[in-house]
This record gives structure tokens, sequence and C-alpha cells, in this order.
């Protein structure tokens, strides 16, 4: 029976207070009977427009049908197909601007809640499924995929699914990449995401880390262990600072080192050795996810004041809405149309202040958006002992730089062909954020997924 309610079927939370003072997760899922009434809302459309917005093609009317139904392990099945980390994308993925986006009872109401949904289904399967994967048969053929962020574990399992025999090589002693040391336990617990990797293992999918592509080995030598193509999914994991002066001052972060210090090397747990500047007063510049989640994580390490600095209005911030909604709710105070010009010290290099200048909207600027100018005479300071830069990252150059034959735009991400994503050098493909740029987990996700079918396509024109 439809729902016809206007309303998605609520969330429950955690409150503001207790989950600024801790790291348990803050959505706490759907019950079953939840699930159900949401899915009821779901209009079944026979042109399907919400899967238009879903970069990895999941059957999004087929796996609803079946939570409406009670049928959660059909569900299941039904996004895995298509999906190889559905508890991830359940919690991170942006549905609001992708599937959600697209469906019909958003012209009149709230869509129909699809992300709550597929963490729904992914975390009824964890919890009650006993069942293990089962491994292909296999082709004989090998592919190395350097890095385990969200692309190269989606390219891994679709690959491992097809029969071959995938090698992940990660540069930290973990796997995950951004899953596991860029987006917060509150957010994204790690249980998950190893759950997650866990099931790529049983695919015969295996994980090497403490493996430097580039260092300890080289894409050449890859080829010449007997790999026939190589997946580059590394990511963008070099941080850009703003190059103003007192970058340098002990205190400032960027916000790619906080936030591994606190989910990769857990700063927040007192049985980790982890250092970390616990602070009073803390100011984070930037607008984005990676800003709200860093300025959020300073709350739970005891931030008595946390502002995010931001130098457009809040219209313009690229962040999600519950994202900002979170923070707010969590007491971070936001300093819209304000641009930092100096960061400044005491007599111990130690910050004890961030000068700023207002600004206001001019003109759209290349990205459609209006252009941020400062105001004369308008500068004043905010007090900090810690900031972190929270503006962007581009790709490490290490790949590019070891690797004769492929090369890499004026922005240091890897050249490829936009129909199969192969670099300029035969056999290498690559993906992810090392191609676009720091973007979103889902259309990472998309691209190794994309990747996968050119590789498998690309060995049986030439070596199947």
């Amino acid at each position: 029976m439809t729902n016809p309610s206007l309303q998605k079927t609520p969330m429950p939370e955690l409150d503001p207070d207790t989950r600024s003072r801790c790291f348990e997760e803050v959505a706490l899922g759907y019950t079953e009977e939840m699930a159900k009434e949401e899915a009821g809302r779901c209009l079944q459309c026979k042109h399907k427009p919400c899967m238009n917005g879903c970069p990895v093609s999941v059957h999004i009317p087929a796996f609803i049908e079946k939570v409406a139904a009670g049928e959660f392990e059909e569900a299941y099945e039904i996004i895995k197909s298509t999906n190889s980390l559905p508890a991830v994308c359940g919690r991170v993925c942006p549905q609001e601007t992708q599937c959600e986006a697209k469906c019909v009872r958003g012209i009149k109401g709230e869509s129909v809640g699809i992300g709550r949904l597929e963490r729904f289904v992914a975390d009824y399967h964890m919890k009650h499924s006993t069942a293990s994967g089962e491994k292909p048969v296999p082709n004989g053929h090998k592919v190395a995929v350097v890095g385990s962020g969200p692309a190269s574990l989606t390219c891994a399992g679709d690959l491992a699914k097809l029969g071959y025999g995938v090698s992940v090589f990660e540069a930290f002693h973990t796997a995950g990449g951004v899953l596991m040391y860029g987006i917060p336990q509150f957010r994204l617990p790690k249980e998950v995401v190893q759950a997650e990797i866990d099931q790529l293992k049983e695919l015969g999918v295996e994980i090497n880390t403490n493996m430097v592509i580039g260092k300890v080995l080289s894409v050449d030598e890859l080829f010449d262990m007997g790999f026939e193509a190589v997946f580059v999914g590394t990511g963008a994991g070099l941080p850009s600072f703003m190059g103003i002066e007192g970058e340098g001052l002990v205190g400032v972060y960027s916000a790619n080192e906080f936030l591994t210090r606190i989910n990769l090397m857990k700063a927040y747990r007192g049985d980790y050795d982890t250092p970390i500047i616990h602070s009073r007063r803390v100011a984070v510049v930037g607008g984005g996810n990676v800003a709200m989640d860093a300025a959020r994580c300073a709350r739970r390490l005891g931030a008595e004041e946390v502002s995010i600095i931001y130098r457009r209005s809040e219209a313009e911030m690229p962040a999600r809405l519950e994202e900002i909604h979170h923070a707010k709710e969590e007491g971070i105070a936001f300093k819209m149309l304000t641009n930092p010009v100096r960061i400044n010290g005491d007599e111990q290099s130690r910050v004890v202040s961030l000068t700023c200048v207002k600004m206001e909207l001019g003109e759209p600027d290349a990205s459609g958006r209006r252009r941020p100018e400062p105001i004369e005479g308008s500068e004043f300071d905010v007090e900090a002992d810690a900031v972190i830069i929270a503006i962007g990252n581009t790709p490490n150059p290490l790949i590019r730089s070891t690797t004769p034959g492929v090369e890499a735009n004026r922005r240091g991400c890897l050249v490829v062909n936009e129909e199969t994503l192969e670099t300029t050098r035969p056999g290498v493909f690559a993906g992810g954020d090392a191609v676009t740029g720091a973007a979103t987990v889902i259309l990472a996700m998309g691209a190794g997924k994309k990747a996968a079918q050119s590789i498998d396509a690309y060995l049986r024109k030439n070596q199947i």
C-alpha cells in the first residue's frame, strides 16, 4: 500500500548535546517498521527517474519494492548486484543531489529516503546474514589496483566478480582510503567500512597494506610481476593551503592531517598514543563536507568554541545540507563572507588568532558562483589556538612522476580517455579523485565501476 505522506519517515538521531561529546554514530538508522513505512512512499515509476541520478546504477525501485514487502535480503541482493559498498553509500552519498533529486515525490514534498533505505538494507544484511560470499571461478588473469579508497574497492570488487585475480596495494597500514582516514566515526563507523572490505576479501580480493606504489614497487614492476592491467585510484590526498602568513605556526593543521590523526590513528581515544592538540578555540577555514567533519571533530575533542570561516555566503557552501544542519545543532559557529589573510602567533610560535577581512559577492566567476571580493578596511581578528585549513586537495604526484607514459593536467590530475578511463599509457587505467580532483565517494565508485568494465574489455581484446 502506498504511503501518501509528503514527508520522509524521520530517522532517529543522537541528541546534539550527547553526540557533540562523543564519536558515536549520529544517525541511528531505521527500524524494520520505519523502513517499510518509508518504502511505501515509492510510486514505483515505470521510467525510474531516480536511477538516472545514481552513478552506480542501483535498481532503486526494485530494491525499495522488496523493502516494502519485508523482503530485506532480496533487497540487499538487488543493491549488491551493482553497488559494492551499500552500507557506505547509504551513509555518505549525497543522495539529495543525485537519486533523490530525480524522485517524483520530491515535486510536491520530500523525495523518498533512498539513502536511508539503502543503509537500512545493508545494515540488516550485516546483522542477520550468516552466509559467506562464494568466490567466482578464476579466469587466470591478474589485475593490480593501486589505492583502496571507494574507486579502487569498487573496481576490485567488480573485477573479482568476473573471475580476475585482483590485488590491491594500499600505502597506509589500513585499507579503505578516505573512508577510513577522512570521514569521521560519527558519520561512517569504521566497523562498517571494514565489513564491506571483508566481503570483498571473500570474493578473493587480496589486500596488501604498507605498499607505496612508486616507492616500494613501481607500476612497471607490477607489470613485471604478471599483472596484465593496473587501475590507479590513489585519490586526492595532497592538501591545499592558502599561502598566507602564519601557516607554519604550531596549531595549524591541514584538514587531512587533523582528520587522519583522529579517524585512522584514533587520537580521540585514550588508549591510543596519537599526538594532537586539544584546543579551546578552533577556526576551520572552508565550506565543504571536510570542513564540517573537521569542525565537528574539534568540538568532540573538547573545543569550547569552533568556527567555520567561509568566504562566500551559506547558499554557496558545497557541504551537504544535512552536515551543515548537524554542525549548527552541535554548536558550531558560522562566519560567512569572511576570508583569512593572516594567522598570528605568540613568541613560542603558537597560534593565537586569525586576521580576517569581510567579503561581498561580486559578479559570477568561471564556476558560475558570484566571486567573493574583500571589503576595504574590514579587517578583524578571530581568537583561535588552532586553525584547520580545509580548502581542498589535489592528487599526490608520486604515481605520475614514477610511471613513464602517464600524463597529468595542470591541476595534477591524471589524463584519461573519458570513455574508457585508460590513461595515456596502455593498460593503465585511473578513476576517482586521482582523475577528477576531490569529489564525492559515489562519483569515485562510479568511476571504479566504469574502469572495471573497460579493463575487462581491454583484456578480452588484447590478452584473453
